[in-house]
This record gives structure tokens, sequence and C-alpha cells, in this order.
């Protein structure tokens, strides 16, 4: 893997089933940046095309016009950490990055991880601004059909997945302060922040809606364009409770302000599986894809990232395609 430039686990159970998120800044959108190259096969950033060689074990399995370019362009939010995130020198780091980095040294492309708000991501894919995207996306059937799941009505082509990870949603409070909300059942009439355009915001207007229909206050939602966003507002006092999915939400609580500013709380909802999104009809990359992971599962170096990150719970035995449900 080669850095060109800046930015971007196991269950409890409580209530429904779901899982993840939404987005970056819209200066990174708006400048379009070229984040990460992930490189296959070993070296490193050749600032344009690279050869893909004889050493990459699965180089023949994707598209000739993947293999002619080099690269595979990948849209993803930078902004979810321990899945994608900048460290401390700016540098793109995280559990998708890393899996990047090993798929492209089974596939010999690298793979550029370009700023995209997580609630566009797909529409870009569709319009063909991506080759794949890769930013903890929950599959489901909403996203594999192109559904609104505010509205139930179809918005575009839906995506095929290619599942590599499982992560259900989790709930976060300030440590420093007594929290009016210990599980799933006391967030009527709270405040919640979370990412705009997320799994987790899909479930908490669902529970809202359980609220009201109980005769009880609706649950105030306050949607951010990343998880980071809604974690700042939540530790100045502007929110109750935080909703993302357990990794972000686990990371936030073992690390933000050295562990002291967040403590989880209930359990997590029932997992649902991560997915690298290819446009409906790419099935060669999507299958290519699919035999990379496999490859990297095989090989010992899936459980390896996922130690690094401190998500093995999250780990799937073998890919699959579009297995949410």
């Amino acid at each position: 893997m080669t850095v060109t430039s800046a930015f971007r686990t196991a269950p409890d159970r409580p209530p429904t089933s779901l899982g993840r998120r939404a987005a970056a800044s819209a200066a990174a959108v708006a400048a379009g940046a070229l984040l990460l190259a992930a490189c296959g096969g070993g070296g490193g950033d050749t600032g344009g095309r690279k050869d893909t060689g004889s050493a990459a074990p699965l180089a023949t399995a994707l598209p000739q016009s993947i293999r002619d370019k080099g690269y595979l362009d990948v849209g993803s939010d930078i902004a979810y950490p321990p899945v994608e995130f900048k460290d401390a020198k700016g540098r793109a780091v995280g559990l998708d990055p890393d899996l990047a980095a090993a798929l492209g040294r089974q596939l010999g492309v690298e793979f550029r991880f370009r700023i995209g708000t997580f609630d566009t991501l797909l529409t870009g894919l569709r319009a063909k601004r991506y080759d794949i995207a890769m930013s903890a996306f929950t599959d489901n059937k909403n996203r594999q059909n192109g559904i609104d799941p505010a509205t139930g009505k179809k918005v575009g082509e839906g995506v095929d997945f290619v599942d590599y990870f499982s992560a259900g949603v989790a709930m976060y409070v300030r440590k420093d302060a007594p929290s009016p909300v210990k599980g799933w059942g006391d967030l009527c009439g709270r405040k919640a922040v979370l990412q705009r355009g997320s799994v987790s915001e899909d479930l908490a207007r669902k529970l809202s809606a359980r609220c009201v229909a109980a005769g009880k206050a609706p649950i105030a939602l306050e949607p951010f364009d990343n998880d980071q966003q809604a974690q700042t507002r939540l530790r100045s006092g502007g929110g109750d409770v935080g909703i993302s999915d357990y990794p972000v939400a686990e990371y936030a609580a073992r690390t933000s302000g050295g562990g002291r500013d967040f403590r989880r709380v209930g359990g997590q909802v029932q997992a649902a599986p991560y997915g690298i999104a290819v446009a409906k009809g790419n099935t060669q990359l999507r299958d290519a894809l699919k035999s990379a992971v496999d490859a990297v599962m095989a090989s010992g170096e899936y459980t390896r990232i996922l130690k690094k990150w401190g998500v093995t719970g999250g780990a799937i035995h073998r890919a699959e395609i579009n297995g949410g449900s």
C-alpha cells in the first residue's frame, strides 16, 4: 500500500438487525482528492499505470480494461475509524485500506481510494466515477435493489456486493456524565447523533416510529456528514447518545480522549455483512474481487489485518455475493 495523499466486534444483542453508515467532509468532496494507492504485487507508488505482471495470481480474472488501466478507482468515505480514517500523518489507514492492499497483491492492480460523502458513493458508482465503492457498506436488499429505505421507492439501479466482514449497530454515550440511555428501549424522547444516509439512521427512524406508535415521544435525530462530526457533537453535550456501527462505536469508546470520552451502552444489533459494492452487470470484476477476498482469507492475511485493528469478532470465513438480507 502506498499513500499518495492525506485524508481518510463482537456480538452482544438487542432488538432488530442492520448495520452502517455515511460520509466525509464537503471540502474534501469538492476537491475530489486522490487518497491512497493500495499496491498489488509489491513496490511503491508508480504515479500511473502499473505492470500487473505474472506475480499476481488472480490478475487474469480481472476485466481487460482494468488490467490495461492498472488500478481500480475506489469511492470511499475516509472518516470512519477503525474501518477507514487518516492517521496523525494524514495517511489513509484502517481495515479497508489494509484489505484493499492485500486484494491488490492478489489481483496485480492498485486500489486508489477517492473521497466521497457516504450517501453519494453508490450514485457515483452507478455514474462510473468509481470502479468500486469500499466504505463499510452494509450489504442489504435495499441497496442491492436500489430502494430508498425511507420511502420504499426505487431510486436507481442497485449494486452487487462482495461481502468481507460482519458488523451490527451499537450505541455510545458520554463517559463523564450519567446517561438516561442504558439500552435500546431508552431512546424514546432522546436526542441521537449519527451519520446521514447510514443504516444507523435507518434503524433509528424505525425505532422512533415505534416510539410514536406506543404513545411516546419520538427520537430526535441529528444526522451529520460523517461519524466524527457526530462524536464531536456528543462530546460537547449536544446529544444524549451516538449510534453507529459496532466496530466504530467500540473504537470511539476505546480511543477517543484516551478512552475518557465515551462508553458503550446496550448491546449490538444483530450483525449484517459489509460488502465491496460493484455496479450491476459488472460480473467479471465482482467475481474477481470475490476470488481475491477468498484468497486473502485462505492465506491468513485477513486474520492478521483484523487482529491489527481489533475487529476479529467481525470475521467471516468466506466471501459471499449479496449475502445481506
